[in-house]
């Protein structure tokens, strides 16, 4: 007789939900999570909430002090430094597994998830042009296939939600950001994973510069 399968367990609903309260912002970098309160308003135990803080720290989304309770995230300057090179190393891998892998239908999707990315740029609308960015990435790495590589990333970048900075908003990021696009696809089209994958890796550190020169004028302003 076989074993019966569980629904969903409770406390994986329960990260589910803290997770996007988290990536909304409503559980701003830094502050205690109170953890009596969310117990309540869920209408459960501290136990399954413990248990969902615990997935979240193994994510680096909270982090839990010994007697002091749970705290989410801060992404501090030196972290984005950290991260950005090691996510450009391996989404630029990915971009070259992709091209081996990728087939006619799939360059057809790209190119028209770029259209968009155009189609926003020349609007000016950058939140649909950060959706389409978003999921421009997520199909490169998706199409490579590389389940390992996957998982990294998509830690990593769980991570980066925690950051409340968008570059694209910045002036003249989002023509930088379109050329750089311009340049992946174009290698991917010609099949090029060397070329493609340098490409990629120098967006994303092009991102990151750019998200340097923001908190630099968020910094001057202040000062003022």
């Amino acid at each position: 007789m076989s074993a019966r399968i569980a629904p969903t367990a409770l406390y994986q609903e329960v990260a589910e939900r803290l997770r996007q309260r988290i990536f909304a912002h409503e559980l701003l970098p830094g502050t205690w999570v109170d953890e009596q309160k969310l117990a309540e308003q869920y209408g459960i135990s501290r136990t399954p909430l413990r248990e969902a803080l615990k997935v979240l720290a193994s994510e680096g989304l909270v982090i839990l002090k010994p007697r002091r309770g749970c705290y989410v995230t801060e992404i501090s300057p030196q972290d984005l430094d950290d991260i950005f090179p090691l996510i450009a190393l391996l989404e630029g891998r990915c971009a070259a597994e992709a091209v081996a892998k990728m087939t006619p239908a799939d360059l057809e999707q790209l190119t028209a998830i770029h259209e968009r990315l155009e189609l926003s740029a020349r609007e000016e609308r950058i939140a649909d042009f950060f959706e389409a960015n978003q999921e421009f990435h997520k199909t490169i790495q998706e199409l490579a296939n590389n389940r390992w590589l996957l998982q990294v990333i998509q830690d990593l970048r769980k991570v980066l939600k925690l950051s409340r900075l968008h570059s694209l908003s910045l002036e003249g990021r989002l023509q930088q950001s379109l050329e750089e696009h311009r340049t992946i696809l174009a290698a991917l089209k010609a099949g090029d994973a060397p070329r493609v994958e340098k490409a990629m890796h120098d967006h994303l550190l092009s991102g990151r510069e750019a998200l340097a020169r923001m908190q630099e004028h968020q910094a001057a302003t202040k000062a003022a």
